[in-house]
């Protein structure tokens, strides 16, 4: 087969581009066995193909792999199934054979020549998911899969030791992703992004940029990285908010067919109306009021008004006032928010538990009981 020879000290390894089809006669899947109460033989425990493939995995005491995930494996068949015209694998596959592969160099190029195939099949150093799920779209579209190529890199005459080495590398110092980066990427994902977690990100985004939001440039979209004054980041909020879309989308479907530029001024109206309400503490620096803790527990109190219909008629109607009328009672509260003393007002194990203290005594001076 065609190859790239790639020298790097005193290591060698070849780039192919192998025919999906070919490849996947040309693997071995495996996954770890460990000694506590696991098997070697594993058998099938869920009814679907993607379980009883993943349960007659080979298990060795000697493998590095972990064991297949049912979910990311669907979830890549899935991806593969709706792509179009991007590529289903643009990463490199990496395998491994202990056999010493004959390289023989074309003419004058010689990085470039025939590399000889391993008599047994090859392991996979990483890569497992991606072809487990491109097996499944083989066995759903097998009139699409000789169509697809995939690129692999080839690891030979190395020790086994090495190739677990090489995979602990991979998977121990991947440059994860921030959360508050993610939730920037929803809008422009297709694949595995709900209409709901799009529209959520969509209204976060109004609410950092637009000019009337009270929250305006006070989101930290860079996951904890930024140097300027902020108040929650990216990720929490839109945390919260998704999660009141997902209580309220028949609302939110009915209202603004999740729209969020339509539905960002109930947001901008609620929060105008607290800042009003509660001004002299309203981004004060010696209180806790727009910390991350107090605006979540905000978010989740206009959870709380919008399970009343007619609150929110009123809103329709008059919009910031009728929030401001009902959340004068927060006005009285503002001392509860005092910097000096705040964690002992609102004594928790961690900022989950103290979110939610916070939310019980918002509701508490509104007459609220939480629900």
């Amino acid at each position: 087969m065609l190859a790239t020879r790639v020298k790097q000290k005193d290591g060698t390894f070849y780039f192919v581009s192998y025919k999906a089809d070919d490849l996947l006669e040309k693997v071995r899947f495996l996954s770890r066995y460990y000694f506590e109460g696991e098997g070697i033989k594993a058998e099938p425990t869920v009814e679907d193909d993607i379980g009883v493939f993943i349960s007659a995995i080979e298990k060795s005491e000697k493998a590095f792999q972990r064991s297949l995930i049912r979910k990311k494996v669907r979830e890549i068949f899935s991806f593969y199934k709706e792509t179009a015209s991007q590529p289903l694998i643009p990463g490199s596959i990496l395998l491994f054979t202990p056999e010493e592969l004959r390289f023989e160099p074309i003419g004058k190029y010689q990085a470039m020549g025939d590399l000889d195939e391993p008599r047994e099949k090859f392991i996979i150093i990483d890569g497992q998911h991606r072809l487990a799920g491109l097996h499944f779209f083989r066995q759903k579209y097998p009139d699409e899969i000789d169509q697809i190529e995939v690129p692999c890199i080839i690891f030979d005459k190395k020790s086994e030791d090495f190739a677990a080495e090489m995979f602990v590398i991979i998977n121990s110092t991947h440059t994860r992703i921030n959360k508050s980066h993610l939730v920037d990427l929803y809008e422009r994902v297709t694949f595995k992004t709900s209409e709901e977690n799009k529209f959520a990100a969509k209204v976060v985004h109004h609410l950092y940029e637009e000019a009337d939001s009270p929250l305006r440039y006070k989101i930290n979209k860079l996951g904890g990285r930024s140097r300027q004054e902020k108040w929650i980041l990216q990720s929490e909020l839109f945390n919260e908010i998704s999660k009141l879309v997902e209580n309220h989308l028949t609302f939110f479907k009915k209202r603004f067919n999740l729209k969020a530029e339509r539905a960002y001024s109930l947001f901008r109206d609620y929060l105008k109306a607290i800042r009003e309400v509660m001004a002299e503490v309203w981004g004060n620096r010696n209180y806790r009021l727009t910390e991350a803790v107090t605006l979540k527990a905000l978010i989740r109190v206009l959870g709380d008004l919008m399970k009343e219909g007619t609150f929110l008629n009123d809103w329709e109607d008059r919009g910031e006032e009728a929030f401001r009328i009902f959340l004068e009672p927060w006005a009285q509260t503002a001392r509860l928010f005092r910097a000096e003393g705040f964690y002992e007002r609102f004594p928790a194990k961690g900022p989950v538990e103290r979110t939610r203290r916070i939310h019980e005594e918002f509701l508490k001076s509104l007459g609220f009981k939480r629900k």
